[in-house]
């Protein structure tokens, strides 16, 4: 009884209750690469920032649900490799942050809005590259067909909400940047690298809804 209550804690299901008794975009909380350097703040929070929205997927496996991450293509000319959400710049032709992020969804990895239930959206997350991310929440159905657009991305993959909301696998590392010591979060997961933005955003997702 008591592994069945840990893994439904997990669900889809629980994952849409915690949004729906939070209060989640909240103008007032403060998200960003700039917590863990509070040195560096005022290089982070600017009036200069470009709007981006993610889309977090979590997929409803039952009790346990994983959360779509990709990896960016190799090519690209910034944050090449890295581990990611889908998601990317809004467009002026996008009517919400929702909209940018089933956008960009569908063109990275082929996703259908149909398969995904928007359920909220956490509190902007402020970059050090200059982004002002909005991560929209969603409950993928499984069933969905994978078309990898190969010019942005290597690799599709799914990591467990269970680990990934697990304080215990959120570890700090650190960078030099511009002379500077660099702080954020790295989350290891098998083979594959969690690290920096990303990471700070499972870690934002972990404190409001988790904790």
């Amino acid at each position: 009884m008591m592994v069945h209550a840990l893994r439904a804690h997990y669900s889809a299901q629980d994952f849409r209750q915690r949004a729906a008794q939070e209060h989640l975009n909240d103008a007032v909380a403060d998200y960003g690469d700039h917590v863990l350097n509070p040195d560096m703040r005022e290089l982070f929070v600017h009036d200069r920032l470009r709007d981006a929205a993610v889309l977090i997927p979590v997929v409803d496996h039952g009790d346990a649900s994983t959360v779509i991450l990709t990896k960016r293509a190799e090519k690209l000319k910034s944050h090449s490799g890295q581990i990611a959400f889908p998601g990317g710049r809004i467009d002026p032709t996008d009517v919400s942050p929702e909209a940018a992020a089933l956008r960009e969804t569908v063109e990275e990895i082929g996703i259908t809005s149909d398969y995904i239930e928007i359920i909220g959206r956490l509190p902007d997350y402020v970059t050090g590259s200059g982004y002002r991310i909005a991560p929209v929440l969603g409950i993928v159905r499984p069933g969905f067909r994978l078309t990898v657009n190969e010019g942005e991305v290597d690799d599709v993959f799914e990591v467990p909400l269970g680990f990934l909301m697990d304080p215990a696998n959120h570890g700090r590392a650190s960078r030099t940047w511009q002379d500077q010591e660099r702080f954020f979060y790295a989350m290891p997961y098998e083979e594959r690298y969690i690290w920096g933005v990303t990471a700070g955003i499972i870690r934002a997702l972990y404190e409001r809804l988790y904790t």
